[in-house]
């Protein structure tokens, strides 16, 4: 073979080019490798060249083996130990030294390439050991694609220095022994305790929980004084009593109690709860903690997570990311195939999103549900998303704790510094299928065989402890069985509990706040505001910094907004700015993201003006007042589920404020419909999870076609229900600018879906007073303005743009024995103001629903359940499995069909 291989040869162009660089100036290459050609002259000196001009042989091979290390720091992770029950793949070429222009012969020769790895001159066989144990034993690593050199060089320094290993005391081996027991015991407990009940237990992989009591600790150390993380269900219950300290006793009564103490109507499965507590540190310092409620969507807990921790850094910490951190827990088969993972992970640098740093944990089981891991994703490595961020991976042996607990301090060192997201993969297995009911043999009987003769890491890591004479055998047993002994109390105490109680997450962030309730919605909430501070706010918004350029078209939309305050008809992006001007004012935070969100998809709300010539902003909302809260407006990235997931995890956070997501059309919000399944609509009823988040969803047919038409309205319709959320499309800018004033003046905290307009931004029927603004509240009905109920012979019930088209056809038309009256709040439905409406006109004979969605869509299917003893009749455009239609003419002629039809009354149901 060639004296330099292949592998060798595509690095060696690059040395010379190092070397050239470092003899012109020796400080404009990297200092490990000045230390490296410092020995290098020192080489040349000590083997001159011959009179031929040809370089002695230790002169290339110092290049060759320089090519080597990089190779052991390149590709090392592809030769490690770290999988504890399969052979792992076989990869090609090795990182033998054949393969770099070396042989066997030079390995007891002395070699200045050991500089580099920080040991000095040395022989090529101490040089390939020290690689072989810092980068190809129970710790493999990707780093080397980072694109800062001063990153790469801090981890390659902090592993290289210690071979990627920590020698512990005895005691702190013995600390590790604790938790080991603690999680391999609990386990076994619940397994004979409760035989073939539903667990997704921690078995195989339990040196997650000292490893996690190791990031709490040195991240203590470090500063952190919050942990929030977010995980699927297995070894969920484990963390939960092993870190989270929840009682063992609450844990085994989940198993098999049957009744809940309080109001929380429907509960969930034990593995999905969550829980938070403050913990101490080893030397004494208190650290929150916060384990996130999840559904069975793996992976739709992370972007929570979050959001929730951006809120705590904003407003607990005062912006300093090294006082909180997310921890997120993957499975294997979902890290590397959720499309949300993916979403996340782009947002974790973005100015509006990043939380300074993720610890990302996966819990590797080689297997997901029952799919074998080359069947589960085409990647070499679950973990290979962490490269769309460049952060950096550790695959590490979830058998060995010494390895993984030194792994999991590094990246939290690493995190602390850099702010930055770190993987770990811990390679384990999982004892049992994918629930303790599961058969694994029938799809993986290999693999199974394997396991069903493999220690746990308990068991292991005591045999470590006895060979090095710290525990003897005898010691570690009967440590074993006073554990299971202290369970067995704990069970008997749990048989003494007579009602399972929902322990409510966030309770002292949400204890000023009331359940949500029917009664709560009974009384109007006082949601207005004086004159004179509409019109200070107002200026504020139509007011500009003289000294700072502004792209010309500016100056319109500014003059435009005096104008209206002057002459007092507000349009909706008045209305809504208005409303955030006086709640930061109170206040109150406003945060508000989605795409496009800053100028808004309509070039409606303009809540921030491009300094010309830079790439700097002017918000007027952060400028309202000296004391004011924080106005934040930011433009997303192009993803509905994270970003919403996000959103929601802020409002966790922070309920005094408001917190919106904006859908780009209100369509796009279908990308994260788990989130408004799993969490915006039912989380309060399955965890006590209440949350105020608003979400923007624009709506109205236009004839814009199917995909931008209906932002599904029936959909949280059918989700509706124990006053779980509020469904509300507002028509005036005064009626808007109330309902976001009343999501933070209320009493509860309860999510709010607002169905805003399109074209009503700037119709010319859609204006408000200043007066509208400054007194009363939010009006769940409007009754008709017009109508004279002695005239009125029908009453129509209308939603959102139908209306204005109704009103111009009823004027045009001079009709007056007809009132159109607008639902505003879908949901709850404000009975009480209906009956009212029903009553002013009681000499009515014709009761309608009228909405511009197909008759299978809309309101009518919940109005129709909801209210059907009122003996509504629908007109509509006819059922459809699309939205919309596609052609424009075919529209306008559906709603001169529901015009008609609604004052005619030829038919029934539009055809």
């Amino acid at each position: 073979m060639d004296k330099f291989s292949s592998v060798g040869n595509q690095e060696i162009e690059a040395i010379e080019n190092l070397y050239q660089s470092y003899l012109e100036d020796p400080e404009s290459v990297d200092k490990s490798w000045q230390q490296f050609f410092s020995g290098f002259e020192l080489a040349r000196k000590q083997y001159p060249e011959k009179p031929s001009g040809i370089k002695p042989d230790n002169i290339d091979k110092e290049f060759a083996i320089l090519n080597l290390i990089h190779g052991y720091r390149q590709r090392g992770h592809l030769f490690t130990k770290t999988n504890p029950v399969r052979a792992r793949r076989k990869y090609s070429p090795t990182l033998d030294i054949e393969n770099f222009g070396l042989e066997k012969a030079d390995l007891e020769k002395t070699f200045q390439a050991g500089n580099e790895i920080g040991i000095g001159a040395a022989k090529l066989k101490d040089i390939i050991a020290h690689l072989e144990a810092t980068y190809c034993r129970s710790i493999g690593v990707e780093y080397v694609y980072m694109r800062h050199p001063e990153v790469v060089q801090w981890l390659r320094e902090r592993m290289e220095s210690t071979q990627n290993s920590e020698e512990y005391t005895d005691e702190k081996r013995k600390h590790f022994f604790y938790h080991l027991k603690l999680a391999v015991g609990f386990e076994n407990f619940i397994h004979k305790k409760f035989v073939g009940q539903k667990r997704f237990s921690l078995e195989g992989a339990e040196a997650i929980i000292p490893a996690l009591d190791a990031v709490i600790e040195r991240g203590a150390e470090l500063g952190m004084e919050e942990f929030i993380m977010g995980m699927a269900h297995r070894g969920r219950l484990n963390i939960l009593a092993n870190i989270l300290e929840k009682p063992y006793q609450n844990i085994f009564k989940e198993f098999y109690g049957t009744e809940y103490e309080d109001d929380i109507a429907q509960g969930d499965v034990k593995y999905h709860l969550g829980y938070e507590n403050e913990v101490e540190t080893d030397f004494g310092k208190k650290v929150k903690l916060k384990l996130v409620p999840n559904p069975s969507h793996l992976e739709t807990v992370a972007p929570i997570v979050e959001g929730m921790v951006r809120a705590q850094i904003e407003y607990e910490y005062q912006r300093d990311y090294s006082k909180a951190a997310a921890i997120v827990i993957h499975g294997d088969a979902a890290i590397a195939t959720q499309g949300v993972v993916y979403e996340t992970i782009q947002m974790s640098q973005l100015p509006g999103y990043k939380t300074g740093g993720t610890i990302h944990l996966v819990i590797n089981n080689q297997v997901g549900f029952t799919t074998p891991y080359l069947e589960a994703r085409s990647s070499t490595y679950c973990t290979d998303v962490a490269k769309v961020t460049r952060s950096p991976v550790f695959h590490v042996n979830g058998d060995d704790v010494e390895a993984l607990v030194w792994t999991i301090k590094l990246a939290m060192e690493f995190r602390q510094k850099f702010h930055s997201d770190v993987f770990i993969d811990i390679l384990c297995y999982r004892k049992y299928g994918h629930n303790e009911g599961d058969e694994p043999r029938f799809t993986q009987p290999m693999l199974y065989k394997a396991i069903s003769k493999h220690k746990n890491p308990r068991d292991i890591y005591a045999d470590r402890l006895n060979e090095l004479g710290i525990m003897t055998h005898e010691e570690s047993r009967k440590k074993v069985r006073e554990f299971d002994q202290f369970l067995e109390g704990k069970y008997k105490e749990s048989e003494k509990i007579e009602k399972l109680k929902i322990r409510k997450f966030l309770v002292k962030d949400f204890e000023n706040y009331e359940l949500p309730s029917k009664a709560n919605f009974n009384e109007p909430v006082e949601t207005g505001v004086g004159e004179d501070a509409i019109r200070n706010v107002a200026e504020k918004i139509y007011t500009l910094p003289k000294d700072l350029p502004f792209f010309k078209k500016v100056n319109r939309i500014i003059s435009d907004r005096k104008m209206m305050v002057h002459d007092n008809r507000l349009d909706w992006a008045m209305g809504e700015l208005l409303a955030y001007g006086t709640l930061v004012a109170e206040g109150h935070p406003v945060r508000l993201s989605g795409q496009d969100t800053e100028r808004g998809t309509f070039a409606h709300r303009h809540a921030a003006f491009v300094i010309d010539g830079t790439e700097d902003k002017y918000f007027p909302l952060k400028h309202v007042s000296e004391n004011q809260a924080r106005f934040k407006v930011y433009n997303s990235p192009l993803s509905e589920y994270a970003v919403m997931g996000f959103e929601y995890g802020y409002a966790l956070s922070e309920p005094n404020g408001l917190t919106i997501w904006e859908a780009q059309f209100g369509d796009f919000h279908n990308v994260a419909q788990v989130i408004i399944d799993q969490y915006i609509t039912s989380a309060f009823e399955k965890w006590g999870l209440m949350n105020n988040l608003t979400l923007l969803l624009p709506h109205g047919f236009e004839g814009q076609g199917p995909e931008h038409s209906s932002a599904r309205l029936e959909r949280f319709l059918e989700l509706s229900a124990n006053n779980n959320i509020q469904v509300v499309m507002p028509t005036t800018p005064a009626n808007m600018f109330h309902l976001l004033r009343r999501q933070v003046k209320m009493k509860m905290r309860l999510p709010l879906v607002v169905f805003t307009p399109k074209s009503l931004l700037r119709h010319p029927m859609v204006h408000s007073t200043i007066e509208e603004l400054a007194e009363g509240h939010f009006k769940e009905i409007i009754d008709d303005p017009v109508a004279e109920p002695d005239l009125v012979e029908k009453v129509v019930f209308v939603t959102g743009r139908l209306y204005y088209d109704l009103a111009k056809y009823k004027t045009e038309h001079g009709i007056s024995n007809t009132a159109v009256v607008r639902l505003e709040q879908i949901y709850p439905i404000p009975n009480k103001q209906i009956n009212e409406i029903l009553s002013k006109y009681s000499k009515s004979t014709e009761l309608i629903w009228a909405q511009d969605e197909p008759e299978n869509m809309g309101a009518w299917p919940f109005i129709n359940r909801k209210l059907d003893c009122l003996g509504f009749k629908v007109v509509a455009r006819p059922e459809s499995a699309s939205p919309a239609v596609g052609l424009m003419e075919k529209h306008k002629k559906g709603l001169d069909q529901i015009l008609e039809t609604v004052f005619k009354q030829k038919e029934v149901v539009a055809s």
